[in-house]
């Protein structure tokens, strides 16, 4: 998901935090999220991913739906309030594998935030 994914849609991206359910802290840049204003004291409650696009200015929240649920609305509001004291833009992003995996989940996604199918990576 992160090579196809960043490129287009984000323009000079810095990984932050990448985990997973099962390894939490594959990357994490703690000093850099902290000084962005991302709680860290809520760890079980970060997203899988957390990219910061250098030149826009801009916080990518991604939840990969394999290892975990999309953003749903209590997942929204969730990592709103990990990253309350972040001034950056905020984009949320739920990534599905494919269509059938983003139909079953589709009803349940909060309004306000993308989604990415890796079927047809180029569109959100």
């Amino acid at each position: 998901m992160i090579e196809e994914f960043l490129p287009q849609f984000t323009k000079k991206p810095r990984v932050l935090y990448l985990g997973d359910t099962a390894k939490k802290d594959l990357v994490v840049d703690r000093p850099r999220l902290e000084a962005l204003g991302v709680d860290l004291n809520q760890h079980d409650r970060l997203p899988d991913i957390i990219v910061l696009d250098e030149a826009r200015n801009w916080l990518f929240l991604i939840e990969a739906v394999h290892s975990s649920n999309p953003v749903s609305p209590l997942r929204h509001l969730a990592l709103e309030r990990l990253t309350a004291k972040c001034k950056l833009g905020k984009v949320f992003v739920s990534a599905f594998e494919n269509f059938k995996s983003f139909a079953k989940w589709a009803p349940g996604i909060s309004w306000e935030t993308e989604i990415w199918v890796a079927d047809n990576p180029t569109h959100t």
